[in-house]
């Protein structure tokens, strides 16, 4: 048996962002109130200009003093409509906010790993969500990951409240996005679409997401990257984000994203950039475990590559290749750049295997082939 649940309307298109107060409208009534988290650099003047509104600034990924803050700020002006606008981190910081302020709990009673892992409250605020990225695919997931520094990992919210009203998917929101911002979002989506490809846990409605994901983002992420005003190229990544959202929504992430949930807690990096540097060596350990165990999944692998490259015939091999090169082309920082102290290894190696994300993997990777992952992505 397979369920699927998504958001609950989607808009996508070149300039559909004009149509977001009036979709707030619709979802917040007449003379509601609304609370636009945006990101510091965000042009949302037109939408609060006609809408009983605050505004809630946001920079970087949200930890649990920013997802407090936030929270407490919208308990103050109890919001009909919590509205994302910006970049993944943002549009996950609405959905926290949405999902807690109507209620009295904490970011830590519902926290996976990091936190009780309670189920999460019911009663949440409608979020509109409006992407200003191209990558975590957040406007369409049900979880929102949290950075909890003296911990040093990333734990998430997850839940079905956590989902959005509303997507509004308009590619001509990245074409202000700068190269690195780009490469890293984009790399990012491509991983999602990947791993929710190759996981155990995909299913038949995931999968045509997973795949048309994966022919967007490879035909088009060096393009956006290389040519940032590209519009088709910048629709292709947005809709292959959009994409990865919906599938891992639905399915399950797997090692790239249960060791990116390690690193950036303790490093504070990019998510995107996190991915992007273990993305190859990962899927290499990946691929050699699956062939050495006989492993069901190397098939997945074949066809991902036939996706990524456009070639019909691609394996598995060729799927490593075509990502070892691409990220080399992306100009991706290693972990030695961003941050990471050998010594800090064994822990998080010991993280990732704790990982929720790390459970969706194709195969059981143990802590020896993980920290070669880690050694290889230096």
């Amino acid at each position: 048996m397979s369920t699927f649940a998504t958001v609950g309307r989607i808009v996508v298109g070149a300039g559909v962002a004009a149509q977001v107060g009036a979709l707030v409208d619709e979802v917040a009534g007449p003379g509601g109130r609304v609370l636009v988290v945006a990101g510091r650099s965000a042009d949302v003047g037109a939408l609060t200009a006609g809408h009983d509104a605050s505004v809630w600034r946001h920079r970087g990924e949200p930890d649990v003093d920013a997802v407090r803050a936030a929270v407490a700020h919208a308990r103050d002006a109890r919001p009909d409509v919590v509205v994302g606008w910006g970049g993944g981190s943002v549009l996950d910081l609405a959905k926290c906010v949405a999902v807690l302020a109507p209620g009295g709990t904490d970011v830590l009673d519902h926290l996976e790993v990091a936190g009780r892992g309670l189920p999460l409250p019911g009663g949440a605020s409608p979020v509109v969500a409006v992407p200003t990225t191209a990558g975590t695919g957040a406007e369409a997931t049900a979880n929102a990951p949290v950075r909890v520094p003296e911990r040093g990992v990333k734990a998430s919210l997850r839940g079905r409240t956590m989902l959005p009203a509303v997507a509004v998917v308009d590619p001509l929101l990245t074409l202000g996005c700068p190269r690195d911002l780009t490469a890293a979002s984009g790399a990012d989506a491509l991983t999602q679409c990947l791993e929710a490809y190759t996981t155990p846990h995909a299913t038949a409605l995931t999968d045509p997401l997973a795949r048309d994901g994966l022919v967007r983002a490879g035909r088009s992420l060096l393009r956006a990257v290389e040519h940032g005003d590209d519009v088709e190229a910048r629709t292709d990544l947005s809709v292959a984000a959009l994409l990865s959202g919906m599938a891992l929504a639905n399915a399950r992430l797997g090692a790239v994203h249960g060791l990116a949930a390690a690193l950036g807690g303790r490093l504070g990096a990019p998510h995107g950039q996190v991915v992007a540097a273990v993305l190859a060596a990962t899927t290499a350990a990946n691929v050699a475990a699956l062939r050495r165990t006989g492993g069901a999944g190397l098939a997945r692998y074949d066809d991902a590559a036939a996706a990524l490259t456009g070639h019909a015939g691609a394996c598995a091999a060729d799927a490593v290749t075509w990502l070892t090169d691409l990220v080399a082309a992306l100009r991706v920082p290693g972990l030695g750049a961003l941050g990471l102290a050998p010594g800090d290894v064994p822990a998080v190696v010991a993280d990732a295997l704790a990982a929720s994300s790390a459970r969706g993997n194709p195969v059981v990777l143990t802590a020896a082939e993980l920290t070669d992952v880690v050694t290889a992505s230096w």
